[in-house]
């Protein structure tokens, strides 16, 4: 299955345009090899990279679906291995407000 299809499928983005804009972002990863094809082809296993606002979701792909069905469907359909969605190499959020080193 083309690699828009699946992202459009599995509910990360609405439509296939907009997996296209993700995809050639360059930002989205496929068993961790940066792709920028949107006929780039996935299957069952492949662990997916994909990149959410400020968040980054890593996932692995059970089972391709049919159609774009109802969410639930849709989460049955892959496992994520990023419980928090958070890129791991980001730095830390200021949670206390300051701002830099003003007093």
């Amino acid at each position: 299955m083309r690699l828009d299809l699946a992202l459009c499928r599995l509910r990360f983005v609405r439509t296939r345009s907009a997996a296209r804009e993700v995809i050639e972002s360059g930002h989205m990863r496929v068993n961790g090899i940066r792709v920028e094809r949107v006929s780039q082809p996935v299957s069952a296993g492949d662990v997916l990279t994909i990149p959410r606002g400020d968040r980054v979701a890593v996932i692995r792909i059970e089972a391709l679906p049919e159609r774009r069905g109802p969410p639930a469907e849709a989460r049955s359909c892959y496992t994520p291995l990023d419980r928090a969605g958070t890129d791991p190499l980001a730095a830390p959020r200021d949670t206390n407000g300051a701002q830099g080193n003003r007093p």
